[in-house]
């Protein structure tokens, strides 16, 4: 069985994080993690590190109004150390170009809380939520040379599928999760999931 995942309206919490629409006052915590060249360089080609509070406060405006627009399952969310209400990175549920058929899931966090499990309890939480929404399948798209996300996603329970140029027209591997993938994956306790 998955992590336990408490959902209100779009905000899901588990047991450390609250997954949470983004908020514009957010920017300056969201700049600690897109403002970061460790993050953004394995990012699709339509996110840029952002230079500034006022670059990211503008793309927090356009994250909300996109997420407005999008039906559930699909998302942005920020998301939120539970504990102390620090926002330590953020995570997408997104329609894949081109044909907007395959859900991607991601996350990203600041790199200095990376290894903490956050990534693992962060893919767990945003696939129990599109499987509750009758999606079967969420894929995770992964840059070539990109080690530390390949390790993450496997420990996640994602399988890899294969290589392709279908999104983005990069070459990215692509795993997959479906349900009884995350059945499997999840932690055998309540302590803290795997590694990211």
């Amino acid at each position: 069985m998955y992590l336990p995942v408490t959902v209100m309206t779009n905000v899901l919490t588990t047991n450390r994080l609250t997954l949470r629409p983004w908020r514009v006052e957010d920017a300056s915590a969201a700049l600690n993690v897109y403002g970061n060249a460790e993050v953004t360089r394995w990012l699709s080609p339509e996110m840029d590190q952002v230079p500034d509070e006022t670059a990211m406060r503008l793309l927090l405006q356009q994250w909300i109004a996109e997420a407005a627009r999008l039906r559930a399952p699909a998302g942005r969310w920020a998301i939120e150390h539970t504990a102390d209400g620090q926002v330590i990175g953020g995570a997408i549920l997104l329609p894949l170009p081109p044909g907007q058929e395959d859900l991607e899931v991601g996350w990203q966090l600041r790199p200095d809380l990376w290894g903490h499990g956050y990534a693992t309890e962060t893919t767990h939480a945003l696939a129990a939520w599109a499987f509750d929404h009758d999606v079967y399948e969420v894929f995770a798209v992964v840059r070539p040379g990109n080690t530390r996300a390949s390790s993450t996603v496997r420990n996640n329970g994602m399988h890899w599928v294969g290589e392709t140029r279908k999104y983005f027209g990069l070459d990215l591997q692509v795993f997959r999760l479906r349900v009884a993938d995350l059945d499997a994956a999840a932690p055998p306790s309540a302590g803290p999931p795997g590694r990211d």
